[in-house]
């Protein structure tokens, strides 16, 4: 006999034991499944047989099949009793013993792909390139006044934009919104509450200077000179271009300068320093300094207009303050504040011992009657690690336990995550309340943020149903409590309709422990599968190539094994367009040699002279 028949008999009755759970499990959760949207009503069953199947530990099973050489698809989550019942078909064949009768309603493999396109199109649309991962961009502000970026961005592959309640206000989010209809009604847009995120508060102004400071070798030597930007106050340089130091000065005098035309100036130090202009660019100019120069409010410019030509005295326009920066190394004092004051970094006397150790504020104080002793802290994504050592009633010393080698920079603004910490407040803010009015009558999806468990999502649907609106959520994963819910919380919210899941990896993974993050990504995936639900790939894909305009080789991996989700989400950068065109591009290629989470495999060409 081909196949041992003890073995087929020991996978034939684990076959009977994961069947008995999933109509077990039918029956228990029988009340949520007839809760859910009638859209939903096969999508949440097969969720519940998929629990059903994951309560074993179905690498055993597996293995048993491998051992004696069976077929064994591991692709069986978006139609889990229609595959187990079939191989247990074959199972019995190879026996010669007759499967018992079972009238159970199963869902096809054909129909559940037929209930997970129809999902993702309700949510993202029809993708009208030829690929099938849909891709999110969030929007930065230049798309608020210029049409011709969100074109851009449309043509180049965008299918779905994100707008961040957490920043800016309704005007510029309708602006936006105008904008992106203007030129493709069909494109989604998705909105995402702000939510109770924990940040740094706002740190006290810095010195009015501006800082040259071209970049050097190990050996000290210029590699390349400062590339300045100088306009009228408040003017930034072209959109897609980034300056090294921007000096705001006289329109008047500007415009008279040409290509050649040079700048001398002492800095702050009393150092003669030189900028000469080598680019005109409507009301600004680009020049180019060779040496390291500190530039204050008043700086005397002398211009020359002409080689040779006598000079014109000129004075640099006021300047905005530089952001205040705490530095933190390990071991450091961190104070942070209940009370919103003004942040600041540590003081020193003259012999270089700390007077003062740095403090900041946070912006949900609420958290201080939340968090105890030895508990962890991380800020800016991860960047800074700490633990609380004490408590007081008007603030928390962190002792700082981890940064880069040479001390990581903490600015306001910045994120706050207390992993360990049992934070309980209500996931719908006030502010986000009032959002959502916005939100329901402008966009096609709300992007839920630290939605934590189902509670949470009764209070949005209440908030919904009181606005009479009808409109797609996201769920926004970023918590280890949301991940240990997520059943629950995707049952409940599968009353609404159309529903899918980002998983928001910066938070998470922090959350999670940087350690078991990988797996908890694939489940939540696995998960999403299973219910037939869209998937959104979410946090730094390509994050250095929209930012400084050159992807990392671990980016563009990372990039090209987010279509195993339904849609990738970009963050906005100066160079969001080449990020967009190159995630196009390596979606459209990745989807030759694999579906979803499965791989497949075209006729593979080689050189046949082995």
């Amino acid at each position: 006999m081909l196949y041992p028949e003890n073995k087929l008999k020991e996978i034939d009755v684990a076959c009977d034991l994961i069947l008995a759970k999933i109509y077990k499990y039918e029956e228990k959760y029988k009340q949520q499944i007839d809760n859910v949207h009638p859209n939903y009503t096969k999508s949440a069953k097969n969720l519940i047989h998929y629990l059903a199947l994951r309560s074993f530990s179905i690498d055993i099973l597996q293995d048993k099949i491998d051992e004696i050489g069976l077929p064994n698809s591991s692709e069986l989550n978006a139609s889990v009793l229609h595959r187990i019942l079939s191989f247990k078909t074959i199972i019995n064949s190879l026996l010669n013993t007759n499967l018992p009768t079972n009238n159970k309603v199963f869902l096809s493999n054909s129909e559940a792909e037929k209930i997970q396109n129809k999902n993702f199109e309700a949510l993202f649309g029809k993708i009208k390139s030829k690929r099938k991962t849909a891709i999110m961009v969030t929007q930065p502000l230049v798309a608020a006044s210029d049409k011709q970026f969100t074109k851009s961005l449309i043509e180049l592959g965008m299918d779905s934009a994100r707008i961040n309640c957490a920043h800016d206000n309704e005007a510029i989010w309708k602006s936006i919104i105008d904008n992106i209809r203007a030129n493709e009604s069909s494109c989604k847009i998705t909105m995402d509450l702000a939510g109770p995120k924990i940040r740094t508060g706002k740190m006290k102004p810095g010195h009015k200077v501006i800082h040259i400071k071209p970049k050097k070798n190990e050996l000290g030597k210029m590699v390349t000179p400062v590339k300045v930007w100088m306009a009228p106050y408040g003017t930034p340089p072209p959109k897609g271009e980034t300056a090294d130091a921007i000096i705001p000065v006289n329109k008047k005098w500007l415009q008279k300068t040409e290509i050649g035309s040079y700048i001398v100036f002492q800095d702050s130090r009393g150092k003669k320093r030189k900028i000469i202009i080598d680019k005109l660019e409507d009301n600004g100019r680009w020049g180019t300094c060779k040496k390291s120069a500190f530039i204050v409010s008043g700086t005397l410019l002398n211009v020359f207009f002409k080689k040779g030509s006598a000079s014109e005295k000129h004075r640099a326009n006021k300047l905005l303050p530089l952001e205040e920066v705490i530095f933190l190394t390990e071991g450091n004092l961190l104070r942070l504040n209940k009370k919103p004051i003004l942040g600041e970094p540590a003081s020193y006397d003259h012999e270089g011992n700390i007077t003062e150790i740095a403090h900041i504020s946070c912006t949900l104080p609420e958290v201080f009657n939340m968090v105890k002793e030895n508990e962890l802290v991380y800020f800016d994504d991860g960047k800074i690690e700490g633990v609380i050592k004490e408590i007081q009633s008007e603030f928390l010393i962190i002792k700082i336990t981890g940064t880069k080698s040479k001390g990581g920079k903490l600015r306001a603004d910045k994120g706050i995550n207390l992993p360990n910490s049992k934070l309980n407040f209500d996931e719908l803010t006030s502010k986000d309340k009032k959002d959502l009015k916005f939100v329901v009558k402008h966009a096609d999806v709300v992007n839920f943020s630290f939605v934590n468990d189902k509670q949470d999502i009764e209070n949005l649907l209440i908030e919904l149903k009181a606005l009479k609106a009808k409109i797609g959520i996201i769920l926004k994963i970023e918590t280890q409590e949301a991940y240990r819910n997520l059943p629950g919380i995707i049952l409940k919210a599968m009353e609404n309709y159309p529903l899918g899941v980002m998983i928001a990896r910066g938070d998470l993974a922090i959350e999670t422990g940087w350690e078991n993050f990988a797996i908890i990504q694939e489940e939540i995936l696995q998960l999403c599968e299973a219910a037939h639900l869209p998937n959104v790939w979410a946090t730094q894909v390509l994050e250095n190539m929209a930012k400084k305009g050159i992807p990392t080789r671990a980016e563009i991996t990372d990039a090209a094994m987010a279509q195993r989700a339904e849609c990738v989400m970009l963050n906005k950068g100066p160079y969001i367009e080449k990020a967009v065109k190159m995630l196009d591009k390596i979606l459209r290629r990745m989807q030759s040699v694999q579906k979803g989470k499965g791989s497949i495999f075209p006729e593979l060409k080689f050189n046949e002279n082995l």
